[in-house]
């Protein structure tokens, strides 16, 4: 006996039945021909699925349209329009794919160079005004450390994270347990910003001196970052000098990785 199909596995396969049907399909044919339909084991068991289905691409705005014989009304079928579900063409000016391209070179240097390439790559293929224009500035940020993986996926989970860190000053080496908040890059440096448990105040870290990270705790268990706009600088109590600094975060809402406008800061 075959696995029954995940909800949202169905709804995408009535997505792609709807959207390729040459004029509507009924619910006998969604029932008999789209997957996971089949699990239902009556006519009513199906006729709720397929309800809340209906609602539910409506309520994600899939234009979903009803479509009934004229000459017999109770025939009633079904079908995406497409013309309403399809993005338009997307084009950028060339000010905008010269920021793209800019962007794509700033990782010429790291591990993440030949994903920044392609996506240049098919952009230039794609959009008129990519074709012959080349930045006239390079921009480079050195690639990320070993510990950034294991940072990002922290940030993203709300998880603490605990590592040996080499203090700058002294060379000693601590066990350190950080809510870990933003990972961000300056002067060739990556750094993560967070709240440190055992100083019990907000500090920022440079990775190249972290060794052993890991996340034992479990995920959504560290504070939102106090000011989701704010501190990036220098730890209060190190004040440096300024300059630019690229970043890589979760947004205040959890809305992902985001870059964002770098103010001065300073290494600690």
């Amino acid at each position: 006996m075959s696995a029954r199909l995940d909800a949202a596995e169905r709804l995408l396969a009535l997505v792609i039945a709807l959207s390729h049907t040459t004029h509507r399909m009924t619910k006998g044919q969604i029932r008999a021909g789209v997957a996971g339909y089949a699990d239902a084991r009556s006519d009513e068991s199906f006729e709720r699925m397929f309800e809340r289905d209906k609602d539910t691409l409506r309520s994600l705005g899939v234009p979903l349209v009803t479509l009934t014989d004229p000459t017999h009304e109770d025939d009633v079928g079904y079908r995406i329009d497409t013309t309403a579900y399809a993005l338009p063409a997307v084009d950028f000016t060339p000010a905008e794919v010269g920021v793209l391209s800019l962007a794509a070179r700033v990782w010429q240097d790291s591990r993440l160079s030949a994903q920044a390439q392609r996506g240049l790559t098919k952009l230039r293929a794609t959009s008129a005004s990519a074709q012959a224009l080349e930045p006239a500035l390079a921009l480079r940020v050195r690639g990320p450390d070993a510990a950034f993986d294991e940072l990002l996926e922290a940030i993203m989970a709300r998880q603490a994270v605990q590592f040996d860190y080499r203090a700058a000053n002294t060379g000693t080496v601590a066990r350190r347990t950080v809510e870990p908040w933003r990972l961000f890059a300056k002067d060739r440096g990556w750094y993560l910003v967070g709240f440190d448990r055992d100083r019990d105040a907000q500090r920022r870290f440079r990775l190249s001196r972290i060794a052993g990270a890991r996340a034992p705790g479990r995920a959504g268990r560290c504070r939102r970052h106090p000011r989701p706009g704010g501190w990036w600088g220098p730890d209060p109590a190190h004040p440096g000098p300024g300059g630019g600094t690229a970043r890589a975060s979760r947004g205040a809402a959890g809305q992902g990785h985001r870059p964002r406008a770098a103010g001065p800061g300073g290494e600690s």
